[in-house]
């Protein structure tokens, strides 16, 4: 199949093809002619390329699993350096976590900070302060 319709099936662009070619994760095979070729492992490629950047990997990261498919294996996953990228993946996401729980335990003190001095602002009470702090101290 030529360029347009692999980026058709595929659901991406022809520019997108070309850039992944230039970083070698597509084959640049060509006609007689001189129009680029694909089949449809070129295709499970792009899939498998575009399944794991939904996931939130970056185009390097997706190498591993393209070199698999290309050794023949049914599944890009099946590879020792795809197995390692995973537990990468979920090292990380297992950080960004930790950080979002951080992040929003401190939210919910705010919150509940500036709820009790809302409720205190009542006529004759303090005057409410307008002051965000970060780790319970004022910045």
């Amino acid at each position: 199949m030529r360029i347009g319709e692999l980026a058709e099936r595929a659901g991406t662009t022809t520019r997108t093809l070309r850039y992944y070619e230039s970083r070698g994760l597509l084959p640049a095979r060509r006609a007689v002619n001189g129009y680029r070729t694909y089949d449809e492992d070129d295709l499970r490629l792009l899939q498998q390329i575009r399944t794991l950047q939904d996931f939130g990997f970056d185009l390097e990261e997706t190498r591993p699993f393209v070199d698999c498919l290309r050794s023949g294996h049914p599944a890009g996953d099946s590879c020792p350096a795809s197995l390692a990228v995973y537990r990468s993946k979920l090292t990380e996401l297992d950080t960004l976590i930790e950080q979002l729980r951080t992040v929003r335990t401190q939210v919910g003190a705010q919150l509940a900070r500036a709820e009790l001095e809302a409720q205190a602002d009542v006529p004759g009470g303090p005057e409410p302060r307008c002051e965000l702090t970060y780790g319970g101290e004022d910045e």
